[in-house]
């Protein structure tokens, strides 16, 4: 009926790849957010522990505290890189680039 007034409509979310690539690019993007996340709580926390361990004036227990809050945000930040590590191998091994897909458009077909 509206085929003379609107012309064929194609749908534009038909791109071609591999069954499940969908789902590696969510897990990507996924990943991407949790590191930019991560890393500006790293720095926040980092600074605020600065300020504590400037602030202890010598108090052995505020000392203690704030070295304790940076290596605490240092073995955080280690975890996280190492998930990206981890995604990176597993990416290679399955042959799926997890940590930086390739998304298709309209004009990729």
């Amino acid at each position: 009926m509206f085929a003379g007034i609107f012309g064929d409509i194609t749908n534009p979310t038909q791109y071609t790849g591999t069954n499940g690539e969908g789902l590696f690019k969510f897990i990507s993007q996924i990943f991407q957010l949790t590191g930019i996340v991560a890393g500006i709580y790293f720095a926040v926390n980092l600074i605020l522990a600065g300020y504590m361990y400037l602030s202890a004036n010598g108090d052995i227990k505020k000392t203690e505290q704030a070295w304790n809050k940076i290596w605490q945000s240092i073995l955080g930040m280690v975890i996280v890189a190492s998930a990206f590590v981890l995604a990176s191998v597993i990416g290679n091994l399955l042959g799926i680039d997890i940590i930086h897909p390739v998304i298709k458009g309209p004009n990729d077909l």
